[in-house]
C-alpha cells in the first residue's frame, strides 16, 4: 500500500528522543515557573509584548527573550509529529484505518477538553490549559494509536 504524507520508519526513534527531551525540559520549566533555564537570545517578534499586531515599536524589532520554553515546545511538536506520523514496519490498510480513527478520536477528545476548559476555567489557569491543549491532540493520538496497535497484535496472537 502506498502511504502518502508519512515519514519513513527510521524517523520514529529520533521522534521519541525529541519528544522525551522536550517533555523533560517542559516539565522542568513548568515546575520552576519558567525560570530554570535562562537562554537569552535576540529574537525578531512579529508581535511585541506591549503592542498590537504590527502597530508599535515593540513589533518587528530585535529584542532579547528567554527561548527555553520555545525550544521545549518545538522539541515536543517535532518529536510528536515524527512519532505519530512515521510508518510502522508493516504499513497496511488496517494500520491506516487505525491511524485515521485514532486521529479523529484524538481531535474529538481534544476539543471536548477545550470546550470544558472554556466553560469551567478562567483567568491565568485558562492560559495554562491552552498551553497544554496545544499538545493534547498529538499525545492522545500517539497513545490511542499505539494502544490500538498493541491491542490488535495481542488479539492476532490469541487467534493463532
Amino acid at each position: 500500500m502506498k502511504t502518502r504524507f508519512l515519514f519513513p520508519t527510521r524517523f520514529k526513534l529520533f521522534g521519541w528522543i525529541l519528544l522525551l527531551v522536550g517533555l523533560g525540559l517542559g516539565a522542568l520549566l513548568m515546575m520552576n515557573d519558567l525560570d530554570y533555564f535562562n537562554w537569552k537570545v535576540n529574537v525578531f517578534p512579529l508581535i511585541g509584548e506591549e503592542s498590537g499586531f504590527l502597530t508599535s515599536n515593540e513589533s518587528l524589532t530585535w529584542s532579547e527573550n528567554n527561548v527555553s520554553d520555545e525550544v521545549a515546545s518545538i522539541l515536543i511538536i517535532i518529536g510528536g509529529v515524527l512519532v505519530g506520523f512515521s510508518k510502522t514496519k508493516e504499513e497496511d490498510e488496517f494500520i491506516y484505518k487505525i491511524r485515521m480513527e485514532s486521529l479523529i478520536w484524538a481531535t474529538y477528545v481534544n476539543y471536548a477538553v477545550l470546550l470544558l476548559a472554556v466553560l469551567l476555567v478562567f483567568d491565568m489557569p485558562f492560559f495554562s490549559v491552552l498551553i497544554y491543549n496545544m499538545f493534547t491532540v498529538l499525545f492522545i493520538f500517539i497513545v490511542r494509536f499505539h494502544f490500538m496497535l498493541y491491542k490488535s497484535k495481542k488479539q492476532l496472537s490469541y487467534e493463532e
